[in-house]
């Protein structure tokens, strides 16, 4: 049986040969605690709301979650895991749950602490209109015509 790849013992080879679903399963393995467990928890919320989301390994060890271009990052910090959305100022968000990075232009991030419950619902929502915004994005609008 193979042994899983962590993000702590993951050298540049590791890195290259492993895939990023891989990469991602030994970061929530390696955590071993509520950090972990809630990474894969959102991991899988993530997955049910868009089932053709793409996984990637970035920024040395960042999971990320795409679909025509980035959805959100799953960081983990030692009071927080953190989802940062990067187009997160151009989404509604009518259940409030982006609570991190609220000034800035672009980004918006959910700050999860151990012991808070996440809205499914509203998570999976979120995911979904980030989904719709890349794709509108990634549509060429057509020439103007002139008269």
């Amino acid at each position: 049986m193979k042994k899983a790849v962590t993000a702590k013992m993951a050298g540049a080879k590791d890195v290259k040969e492993a895939s990023p679903s891989k990469l991602i399963d030994g970061r929530i393995k390696e955590l071993g605690d509520w950090r972990g467990e809630m990474l894969g928890r959102v991991r899988g919320l993530i997955k049910q709301a868009d089932p053709d989301v793409v996984e990637e390994w970035k920024w040395r060890g960042v999971p990320v979650w795409e679909h025509d271009g980035i959805i959100c990052t799953g960081e983990t910090y030692k009071e927080v895991v953190k989802l940062t959305f990067a187009k997160g100022a151009a989404l509604e968000d009518p259940a409030g749950l982006f609570n991190s990075s609220l000034d800035g232009n672009v980004r918006r991030a959910i700050d999860i602490r151990e012991g808070e419950k996440i809205n499914e619902k509203a998570l999976k929502a979120l995911i979904r209109a980030a989904v719709e915004l890349n794709a509108s994005k990634g549509k060429k609008k057509p020439a103007k015509r002139s008269a």
